[in-house]
């Protein structure tokens, strides 16, 4: 038996939205990434980028269990000599809600060119409403 290749062209790319009110960050990006990968479909390739488009609503309202909003830290650095910059959960919600998604579920796609192509198919936004109507996108069901 031989084992079937499939390629991007040939499957179809369904649009999701996902509503993040009261959902556990973790639990919410894992259910995310295994969408952006392609790996809920029995035609899931590796090496392919077969997954779906993901949208989520409503960041702001991510929940975070224990003293994770004080003490969980996300690092970056300018580039320059001791450029290194820290801020928590808390400050970070606070500027920007939609980086602790995305952070979230870059962390979990491949660390290759690959990984950078799934990232650009997840839309985040703070608030309720989306542009992305025109593509019809259906409900995505994530565990409590």
């Amino acid at each position: 038996m031989k084992t079937q290749s499939f390629r991007k062209v040939d499957q179809p790319q369904t649009w999701y939205v996902v509503d993040a009110t009261d959902q556990v960050l973790g639990r919410l990006s894992t259910r995310i990434a295994t969408v952006l990968r392609g790996k809920h479909k029995p035609t899931y390739t590796p090496h392919e980028d077969l997954g779906d488009h993901v949208v989520v609503i409503n960041a702001e309202k991510v929940r975070l269990t224990g003293k994770k909003w004080t003490d969980k830290m996300y690092r970056h650095h300018t580039g320059y000599i001791g450029g290194l910059k820290e801020t928590t959960a808390g400050k970070l919600r606070e500027k920007d809600p939609t980086r602790l998604v995305t952070a979230a579920v870059q962390g979990m796609l491949p660390k290759s060119r690959l990984g950078r192509a799934m990232a650009k198919k997840l839309k985040v936004y703070a608030g309720d409403s989306h542009p992305h109507a025109a593509q019809q996108p259906a409900p995505l069901e994530v565990g409590r």
